[in-house]
């Protein structure tokens, strides 16, 4: 008798909060706080830490047979909860190396290894079928020149070459992985002249100097080297030989050396047990303050006598790319789409990229399929997605947006993303209009560690860790989730820059640094070590992109708010006019420094060093025709909200009018 009191009480109470709590776009929250529950009682760690060890216990890059293999079981699981799924497959252009030499030819000879050795406390470092160590989309060639060090090769490293008097035309550059996305490095050494670009990871930045190295820790070893893709995505993503034409089997493609994404000069990422003799051999000036590394020596710039011989060459083969596709046809609305995705491929076994996102996502679609056997079916088509060849440069979701735009474009509600997750706080970017929604549930999801919601865990250490009293300020006394914005770095990119279909990613982290990015030590073994122990996090993400969909799907009314849009762009347009104006004081102050011969007395004389060349001139810029549209815009968005608000009030909504809320962006492309 006291049990079943005590379960009556606790419905009573649930139905209690639930009648009392309300979720924006619903015009009762009841029903959907049920749905919730179920759909979150459904998950399991335990399950989402299986899918990781199944699905990274192979090398399976794009191309691979066991690329394939795990598309088709993917397919098949989808299948098993009752989804209807199916693979579409492209026709791709994907590099694979056929020769890779490093060796430096004086002052020393030194041969580099470009291998990663196997280790006995990891199970799948020693299989087959691993990709080489090099980066995808460099050019072919045979180059041997003076070697130069650049630091990270970003453009102000260059600058402060120009200071040293040292050009880097003509010769091979090395670079430091980190602090940017690593195909800016190579673009920006063959802009300056360089006709050879070498990429390693410093252990300052992910390795002994930040905590003990795999496999003790999770950071990397001597000999771990980052593979990835070095395509010129700025131009676009995707299949290099279809731009804006989905790559099907009878596309019309270009010639592969009309391909503007592809690199001219040889590129190729090595370890810091590589890039030890080739940096200690270096003369030249020492490095400017801020480029010294980690490594037990003095770094110099160059060039000198040190000599190297770079000679890379690539089979350019096409191969299939397989995107698994799932759909739960809605019931009310079957042509409004709520997608979801991550990708499948893996530069080698991909414990952490990209499975560790990839399980949720899994786990989210049982979970469903759990709910729809037990008679629940959702209001809004949902449309699960498992995309290869991302790796190489977004390629499948890419392929997939380019074939269907048309259908996208009027049918897509939503794409949510994730590609990789760990222990640690919550990250989300996405379209501004639905910081609403994603500030509601990251106040709902609780925290696997602390128990807080993982908004408070956020704002938490966001407030710790912020530059600056003012910054700190301003994060402990958010009381809203800010969704960050948008880069070009993930399955999200083909769908929101190009369709102008609103998007989310979505992803845990802070808390699993290390060093096996893109390594042959991306393994389960690792992973489950060091990234996640228990899955925990897995399961609160499947929790928070799960009730993003399911809100999605069931919402009376889209839960879009343009006023945090019209908020954003605001913030963007004062954030970049003070930048103009900053900059202008500031190279009025350079060239003022300049012309008067400060940097011939001001600098120590007995050190090469070249006055800088003046700066341009920066121009004003009359922002006014932007801000009367921002004010436009912005009046726009306060009437919508008045009337979503009404509609709300009032419950009263037509399909339309969802459809005019989700078609919004589409507004804001380029024609």
């Amino acid at each position: 008798m006291k049990r079943i009191f005590l379960v009556a009480l606790s419905i009573l109470s649930l139905q209690a909060i639930c009648q009392e709590k309300s979720i924006t776009g619903f015009f009762d929250a009841t029903n959907q706080l049920a749905l919730e529950k179920k759909f979150d009682a459904n998950l399991s760690s335990q399950d989402i830490g299986q899918f990781i060890r199944q699905f990274s216990d192979r090398p399976h890059p794009l191309g691979s047979a066991a690329g394939k293999l795990y598309a088709e079981q993917i397919r098949d699981l989808f299948q098993s909860w009752g989804w209807d799924a199916k693979i579409e497959k492209f026709k791709v252009l994907f590099p694979t190396p056929k020769v890779r030499l490093l060796e430096m030819t004086s002052p020393v000879k030194y041969q580099a290894v470009l291998k990663e050795p196997a280790l006995k406390e990891d199970a799948t470092s020693s299989q087959k079928d691993q990709l080489p160590t090099y980066n995808a989309w460099s050019g072919d060639g045979d180059v041997t020149a003076d070697l130069v060090f650049v630091n990270y090769g970003l453009p102000d490293d260059y600058e402060e070459l120009d200071k040293l008097g040292i050009d880097v035309k003509g010769k091979i550059v090395i670079a430091k992985y980190g602090r940017s996305w690593r195909g800016i490095k190579p673009k920006v050494a063959q802009e300056h002249g360089a006709i050879g670009c070498l990429i390693y990871s410093d252990p300052a930045d992910d390795g002994y100097a930040k905590g003990d190295a795999y496999p003790i820790g999770a950071y990397k070893s001597e000999y771990g080297v980052q593979r990835g893709s070095v395509m010129d995505m700025v131009i676009h993503p995707g299949d290099p030989l279809t731009p804006g034409e989905g790559a099907v089997d009878n596309a019309k493609r270009l010639d592969r050396l009309n391909a503007t994404t592809i690199l001219k000069i040889p590129v190729l990422p090595i370890s810091y047990h590589d890039a030890t003799p080739l940096l200690k051999a270096l003369t030249g000036p020492v490095v400017p303050d801020g480029w010294q590394g980690g490594l037990p020596f003095t770094y110099h710039v160059g060039p000198g006598a040190t000599k190297a011989h770079l000679k890379l060459s690539f089979n350019w083969d096409m191969v299939d790319c397989y995107d698994v596709i799932a759909r739960m046809q809605g019931e009310k609305f079957p042509d409004e789409w709520v997608i979801r995705g991550n990708h499948h491929d893996a530069w080698v076994n991909g414990a952490a990229d990209p499975i560790s996102g990839l399980a949720p996502l899994l786990e989210e679609a049982k979970s469903i399929g759990l709910m729809v056997k037990n008679g629940w079916k959702p209001d809004r088509t949902l449309v699960y997605c498992a995309w290869d060849g991302e790796e190489p440069g977004l390629i499948g979701s890419t392929e997939w947006v380019e074939t269907h735009m048309k259908e996208l474009q009027e049918k897509a509600v939503v794409y949510i993303n994730t590609d990789g997750n760990g222990r640690g706080f919550l990250y989300a970017g996405g379209s501004h209009a639905l910081e609403p929604l994603m500030d509601e549930i990251a106040k709902d999801v609780k925290d696997p560690q602390t128990g807080v919601s993982v908004f408070e865990r956020k704002n938490a250490h966001d407030a710790l860790h912020a530059n600056g009293l003012s910054d700190k300020k301003k994060a402990f006394e958010s009381k809203d989730l800010k969704l960050s914005a948008m880069g070009s770095g993930s399955d999200y990119s083909a769908f929101i820059q190009h369709a102008g279909i609103p998007a989310l990613n979505i992803g845990f982290g802070g808390e699993d640094d290390g060093g096996e990015y893109h390594s042959i030590y991306d393994s389960y073994d690792l992973y489950s070590k060091f990234k996640d122990p228990g899955f925990h996090y897995g399961v609160a993400l499947a929790e928070v992109t799960g009730h993003a969909v399911l809100r999605m799907a069931e919402a009376d009314l889209l839960p879009f708010d343009f006023t945090h849009l019209a908020s954003t762009i605001e913030t963007y347009t004062n954030e970049v006019t003070k930048l103009i104006d900053d900059t202008r004081d500031k190279f009025d102050l350079e060239n003022k420094i300049i012309s008067s011969g400060g940097y011939s007395i001001g600098e120590d004389p007995t050190k090469k060093y070249a006055a800088p060349k003046p700066k341009p001139e920066v121009p004003f810029i009359d922002f006014s025709p932007l801000k009367n549209v921002l004010s436009d815009l912005r009046k726009s968005a306060d009437s919508l909200q008045k009337t979503y608000d009404e509609k709300i009030e009032t419950k009263q909504v037509s399909p339309d009018f969802n459809k005019h809320l989700y078609q919004g962006e589409q507004q804001l492309l380029a024609g």
